[in-house]
């Protein structure tokens, strides 16, 4: 099985814009669903909560 991905915007911290970026779905501990990527700017790993799985 392949795992989910998500493209879209994230929003990086570090350089406090939004930036589009590709990343992997995982299920956080709480049971939500989170996109994990790396900014294509800076380097910094960027998270987006998607919602419950």
């Amino acid at each position: 099985m392949m795992a989910e991905t998500y493209k879209g915007e994230f929003y990086c911290v570090k350089c406090k814009e939004k930036r589009e970026a590709e990343g992997d779905v995982v299920i956080s501990e709480s049971g939500r669903r989170m996109a994990k990527g790396i900014c294509p700017v800076c380097g910094t790993k960027l998270n987006r909560i998607l919602g419950k799985a």
